[in-house]
């Protein structure tokens, strides 16, 4: 954060270099984006093949095969989640938030792709369907399922408050990958990662530069809704914030079950194929 009152004195030629012009760091036009128009064509005929509802406070995992499509829905009262992805053969490749906010900005919706970590960066999921696509940025510079927040967590809540909270969503996600994988608490913890927050209502303060949350205008029925580009297993916590109105680590908070549902089509969308591993090659250099 910068300070007030800054120590150096602005140099003769400041209001010259403030007005410099911004230039994107990574231009996106050369960037496939997928064409949805297959994608939309199996979903209609697609049939729900199971479901997880994730209480609140909580999280559940699910998997997903690629090819298939899963949707998070609020279902009884306005609900915030934190999704984790992972390669269901490979943890070890995850998604990144980092680099598909640098692709895509700061809030995803329908045709952004969450993208997995190096050294495989390929497409993990499409968003197919976003029912919040009509929010856009309201006059504050927030908006809706972003990928500027990390996730609730023990360490910074007891950095900042000096008290213990356990229903973190770090700690509800760490938890329920150790329940579906059988690993050991600290190795799961050591794959729970930057999420991307789903429902949440987000931005940075034009003044200060920092993270804000303000209410997710989520309702019940309100879904967001993906295409697995490759086997998944996800890992979805309601937020103990609940709608992240005043805070995001509380038991004070109102909070509401989410529902995951996996859908199958009957045939792959037209063209479709499994995205392959990023075709850089580590012996140079690296």
């Amino acid at each position: 954060m910068k300070p007030e009152n800054p120590e150096t004195a602005a140099p003769a030629d400041a209001a010259t270099r403030r007005d410099v012009r911004p230039v994107i760091c990574y231009p996106v036009d050369t960037l496939p984006a997928p064409d949805l128009g297959p994608y939309l064509a199996i979903r209609a005929d697609a049939v729900k093949t199971s479901e997880v509802l994730v209480p609140p406070r909580d999280a559940r995992c699910f998997r997903v095969p690629a090819g298939h499509f899963f949707r998070i829905t609020s279902v009884e009262g306005p609900q915030v989640g934190d999704l984790n992805l992972w390669n269901a053969a490979d943890l070890s490749e995850r998604f990144y938030s980092g680099k598909t906010r640098a692709l895509h900005g700061t809030h995803l919706s329908t045709g952004d792709r969450m993208w997995s970590t190096f050294p495989t960066l390929r497409p993990m999921a499409t968003v197919t369907r976003d029912t919040l696509d009509w929010y856009g940025f309201d006059d504050f510079g927030g908006s809706v399922h972003d990928v500027i927040g990390t996730r609730c967590d023990p360490y910074t809540h007891r950095l900042l408050s000096g008290g213990d909270y356990h229903h973190c969503c770090h700690s509800n996600l760490t938890r329920a990958l150790a329940a579906e994988t059988g690993m050991p608490l600290h190795e799961a913890e050591a794959l729970v990662h930057d999420v991307l927050n789903v429902f949440m209502c987000t931005g940075f303060t034009r003044d200060t530069g920092q993270y804000f949350m303000k209410a997710s205008p989520v309702r019940p029925g309100d879904h967001i809704e993906f295409f697995a580009e490759i086997d998944l297993l996800g890992g979805l916590s309601a937020c103990p914030g609940g709608d992240c109105s005043a805070e995001h680590s509380s038991d004070a908070a109102r909070c509401y079950p989410l529902l995951v549902e996996i859908f199958a089509p009957t045939e792959a969308p037209k063209g479709w194929s499994q995205p392959l591993r990023n075709g850089y090659s580590r012996g140079h250099g690296l």
